[in-house]
């Protein structure tokens, strides 16, 4: 059963207090992440080019727009270190046959063996003025861009394996651009990502931008994963204060486990405007990623740790309207942090490729158009796509709008 939570006003507007969870508890979840999150280091090297035969399985031809600085290490391309420009490359993926939906392969540097791992067939480098040809090449179907950003602790190779797995697996005809910013993928180097998130906003701006001037694209999706989502946030408003507003051609933003602080999300949706795309959060209470960050940034919430239960919260995300929140806590699986259930739990990873095949909204609330809050029609419509997930109890919020309880 999908719970739509009710509406709750404007005048109800809280400022919430600083968790008052004792240090204690606080240094032993830090210790626990840091070990869940070093324990996914992999050696470097994968992105060495490789054959693979016909009888392989499918293929991700993507744009890499990064911001990091070459690396001369054969088979890593670029570091966690950063650039002075921005960069663009086309990057083909091979996926392996016979895999679970949601899951990575990783390779093995010298010894690839396409038929069981992940592997890159093409990575060449693109001049800004060759950017064009790529899209024009582009199937003729995939006028649609869906532009990633990924998050903290994220390392080139991790970025371009672990988006090829997300557009493979969601199924849907979009043109897929990776955005990757310089992260060193080191869990003692959060101030540093962020710091090279911070340098990296005008170049995702002019990303974004010129994809909307290009004629062989009709509609531009941005999804920030994380740290990446507080990455598109500022780049959008950045847009916006530039250029007047957003571009019509961007019209849906999704963040994912948003390492937000809250107030500064605030901020960012007023710089932006009201005429602003679809945003849709999805919110996990039990991602352990985030109270890390929000241990780190002084205790304060984080937009993607949000609890719709707590009428303080949601009396704060419906006084900014336009948003769709989708609190995924009760869906098992995924990674070990709850950190990135949207590309890792299997139902969720349909569920979002059943979405975003069909139209432009990216939530679990049925097609677009229809009546927000239509709770009846949201239990069959995500029933339709995914059969497991509506066993869970997802909660989603339509900020700004009617909602039902069904």
């Amino acid at each position: 059963m999908i719970l739509l939570s009710k509406a709750v006003t404007a005048g109800q507007r809280a400022r919430l207090p600083h968790p008052k969870a004792a240090m204690a508890p606080l240094a032993a979840l830090l210790v626990t992440a840091l070990l869940a999150l070093s324990a996914c280091a992999r050696p470097e090297g994968g992105l060495m080019p490789v054959a693979v035969g016909a009888e392989v399985g499918d293929q991700v031809d993507m744009l890499a727009a990064t911001t990091r600085a070459p690396s001369e290490q054969p088979g890593v391309l670029f570091s966690g270190e950063r650039a002075e420009a921005l960069s663009f490359s086309n990057l083909v993926v091979s996926i392996p046959p016979n895999r679970a939906v949601g899951s990575i392969q990783w390779p093995t540097p010298g010894r690839e063996d396409p038929s069981r791992e992940f592997v890159v067939t093409r990575a060449e480098p693109l001049t800004r003025a060759g950017v064009p040809a790529w899209f024009k090449a582009q199937p003729r179907d995939h006028r649609r861009v869906l532009i990633f950003v990924h998050g903290f602790n994220t390392r080139f190779d991790a970025a371009v394996f672990g988006f090829a797995q997300f557009v493979h697996d969601t199924g849907a005809n979009l043109t897929p651009v990776l955005f990757s910013w310089p992260s060193r993928g080191n869990v003692t180097d959060y101030v540093y990502d962020r710091e090279s998130a911070t340098v990296s906003r005008s170049a995702l701006a002019y990303v974004l931008t010129e994809a909307t001037k290009s004629p062989k694209v009709d509609e531009v999706i941005v999804f920030g994963h994380s740290m990446g989502a507080w990455l598109t946030m500022e780049a959008l408003r950045s847009v916006a204060l530039q250029n007047g507003g957003i571009p019509a051609k961007i019209s849906n933003v999704v963040l994912a486990s948003p390492d937000v602080d809250i107030d500064v999300f605030e901020s960012q949706l007023r710089d932006i405007g009201p005429k602003r795309p679809k945003i849709t959060i999805f919110t996990s209470r039990d991602d352990r990623a985030l109270s890390i960050s929000s241990l780190i940034g002084g205790q304060i919430t984080r937009v993607g740790a949000v609890d719709l239960a707590d009428p303080a919260y949601v009396a704060r995300l419906e006084a900014t309207g336009g948003l769709t929140v989708v609190d995924l806590s009760a869906l098992s699986g995924g990674d070990s942090l709850n950190h990135s259930k949207f590309m890792t739990q299997p139902d969720m990873v349909q569920l979002i490729g059943e979405r975003l095949a069909t139209d432009t909204r990216v939530d679990a609330a049925g097609p677009a158009g229809a009546a927000a809050g239509a709770g009846k029609d949201a239990v069959q419509a995500v029933g339709a796509a995914v059969g497991t997930v509506i066993t869970a109890p997802i909660t989603v919020l339509r900020a700004g709008a009617a909602a039902a309880t069904n």
